[in-house]
């Protein structure tokens, strides 16, 4: 797909004066598409195309006939909108027609912008890559970018466009700016620390507070030489104050990278118990086979769906049992090794077939050896062969995994079952809108846990002459480092094909 491609070997660099044009709306037939232009040819493509030498003020909405500039051909009737760089999208000069969504309107319009020299198509996330070039965005926010266009849910869509708007960046650069002042005061101390006024005036003041307030005494002492460093007071307490705030980050069960990705869910039972009929019926579709001969499902069957605005990637699985069939055996194998994968597990059982007591309840979801710790429901199927006595689970499983009477048959029980889904993913996913900005690539824990383990080798170190200070501050910038990578601050070239190849062209 023209989204995969690598952009390292593409994208040419931004400063080499190139102008990029692509459609930046969804492609197909709409009732109005947005053709961009980025770059210092971008006036010059809007003025060829209008016909006039004049263009409308700085993002102001004009009305113009676009024109192929070759033919003077008339291919639609617009709006456009001049954003003169550095206010602009990209940082620089840009250019956006407002057409007709039709495919020939667009058509022509690209190859008209693609006549016009200077100008070249622009490769899949080039336009955003521009924009964090010319710092409009570090990589965090060009990532909520990329996963709002993506967005399939309401939760999703929020914690995107909170990352968009720059709240993880900024919770880093908070961080960064921290270990930056404890740099400079062990820094200071380390250069001039035999120096009484640098040791009053310095170490007196320690890092400021988020507060703007300085924390007074660094913990660092002096004999004469630098003989002992004191981790009880100042910089020490700092950084043992950010390493604990970031490790709680940390331990955040992955929600932010769940509500991205969806939480995986798997249907797990004996077979026969309705577990492709369950799927069936959540994604409103007979998307798996449904027979009443035992183990007819042998593959994993993955459907992702939409749960109260929180994503779920629902997998219906093979029966499981001790199988003698070689192939039904290695359906086993696989909804046994998608087990141990899962987020949350939907247990189905048959619920004439097991006794309505905690005890019995437990030992039939424990037959299914679900991962410890494992997010549970327990859905009891079949309800419809209850007759009338529907009443007997109020008080089952109280201490358990929640438990939901269903009927795939009737359709009985659905809302129920729903809304315990639902509270599930809440719990798994959280509120996208509440608390610190959540981690939503593998590679910000990654990057974040480095900078953990520095600042704890930091905290960690004995006292000692100036040797083992220079040690530590070069913990300090380790840590600092990987805040940076995160938001690209430093070594973004590493991971900028990896963000960005992922992005449709025009955006």
């Amino acid at each position: 797909p023209r989204w995969a491609c690598s952009l390292s070997s593409k994208v040419t660099p931004v400063g080499t004066g190139d102008t990029i044009y692509a459609l930046s709306s969804a492609p197909g037939r709409c009732g109005v598409a947005v053709i961009r232009a980025s770059g210092p040819g971008s006036r010059g493509a809007l003025q060829s195309l209008t016909g006039t030498p004049k263009i409308p003020p700085p993002r102001v909405l004009a009305l113009r006939h676009i024109r192929d500039p070759h033919t003077a051909e008339t291919l639609d009737r617009g709006l456009v909108v001049w954003f003169p760089g550095p206010r602009s999208f990209t940082g620089e000069d840009c250019a956006e027609l407002h057409v007709h969504g039709g495919p020939a309107v667009v058509s022509g319009v690209l190859q008209a912008l693609g006549r016009v020299p200077g100008l070249r198509p622009a490769e899949p996330g080039e336009f955003t890559l521009r924009a964090f070039r010319h710092g409009k965005l570090d990589l965090t926010a060009a990532e909520g970018l990329r996963d709002l266009i993506g967005a399939h849910t309401e939760a999703q869509r929020r914690q995107a466009l909170r990352q968009m708007e720059g709240e993880l960046g900024r919770l880093c650069q908070h961080w960064s700016h921290t270990l930056t002042q404890a740099l400079a005061h062990l820094e200071a101390f380390i250069d001039f620390g035999e120096d009484e006024d640098m040791e009053e005036e310095v170490l007196g003041q320690g890092p400021r507070s988020s507060s703007g307030v300085f924390i007074p005494d660094l913990g660092i002492r002096t004999q004469g030489l630098v003989q002992c460093f004191v981790p009880k007071f100042g910089v020490a307490v700092t950084v043992r104050a950010l390493e604990r705030d970031i490790r709680a980050h940390l331990r955040d069960g992955r929600r932010g990278e769940l509500l991205r990705g969806g939480v995986q869910a798997v249907i797990a039972g004996p077979p026969n118990v309705g577990k492709s009929s369950l799927l069936n019926l959540l994604c409103r579709r007979p998307a798996a086979i449904v027979s009443p001969v035992a183990g007819t499902t042998r593959d994993v069957l993955e459907v992702a769906l939409d749960i109260g605005g929180y994503p779920l990637v629902l997998s219906d699985t093979a029966g499981l049992r001790h199988a003698t069939d070689p192939v039904e055996r290695e359906g086993v194998a696989r909804a046994r090794a998608r087990l141990s994968q899962a987020d949350l597990v939907l247990a189905v059982l048959d619920v004439t077939s097991v006794s309505p007591t905690p005890v019995a309840l437990g030992a039939a979801l424990a037959a299914l050896e679900p991962p410890p710790g494992m997010p549970c429901v327990l859905v009891l199927n079949k309800a419809d062969l209850l007759g009338g006595h529907r009443g007997f689970l109020g008080v089952t499983c109280a201490q358990g995994p929640p438990v939901t009477l269903l009927s795939c048959k009737t359709g009985q029980g659905l809302e129920e079952l729903l809304e315990v889904l639902t509270q599930q993913l809440a719990q798994l996913c959280g509120d996208p809108l509440l608390g610190s900005p959540s981690l939503t690539q593998s590679r910000h824990s990654r990057h974040l846990g480095a900078c953990a383990a520095a600042l704890a080798r930091f905290s960690h170190g004995d006292s000692g002459d100036i040797g083992d200070l220079a040690v530590a501050a070069e913990q300090l910038r380790v840590a600092r480092r990987e805040l940076g990578r995160i938001t690209g601050q430093v070594g973004a070239e590493e991971v900028l094909d990896i963000i960005f190849r992922d992005f449709c062209v025009g955006k």
